[in-house]
C-alpha cells in the first residue's frame, strides 16, 4: 500500500471503526482535505478514482445512501467503507481471472 491516497482511505476508515466491523463510513473529501487541505477540491477526483480501483478489488465499498453502489454508476454525494464478506467476494469474483498463459515471451 504504497499510495498515498489509499493510506489515507485506510488510515481514516480505520481510526473511524478499529475492528473495520461496524459499517462506518467517510466521505472521499474528508480524505482529500487530510492530504491537501488548502487545495482539497483538485485531490477530490483522484481520492474517487483511487476508491473506484479499491472497489473494484473488493477492498472498499462506495455506498449512496447507506447502500453499495455499481462502482460504474458513480455521481455525486457517496461514502467510502470497508465491505462486507460478501461484497468482496463478489468483487473479487467479477475480476477477470489470472492465467499462466501470457509468460512474458513475445513471438
Amino acid at each position: 500500500m504504497s499510495d498515498p491516497i489509499e493510506t489515507a482511505i485506510f488510515e481514516k476508515l480505520s481510526r473511524i471503526d478499529p475492528k473495520g466491523d461496524n459499517g462506518k463510513s467517510i466521505e472521499p473529501s474528508d480524505v482529500a482535505k487530510d492530504l491537501q487541505p488548502e487545495q482539497w477540491q483538485r485531490m477530490l477526483p483522484k481520492v474517487r478514482a483511487v476508491a473506484l480501483g479499491l472497489m473494484r478489488q473488493g477492498k472498499l465499498t462506495i455506498t449512496k445512501k447507506g447502500k453499495a453502489i455499481d462502482p460504474n454508476a458513480m455521481k455525486g454525494v457517496v461514502r467510502l467503507r470497508l465491505p462486507t464478506a460478501e461484497e468482496a467476494a463478489a468483487a473479487k469474483a467479477a475480476l477477470p481471472p489470472v492465467t499462466d498463459e501470457d509468460d512474458g515471451d513475445f513471438a
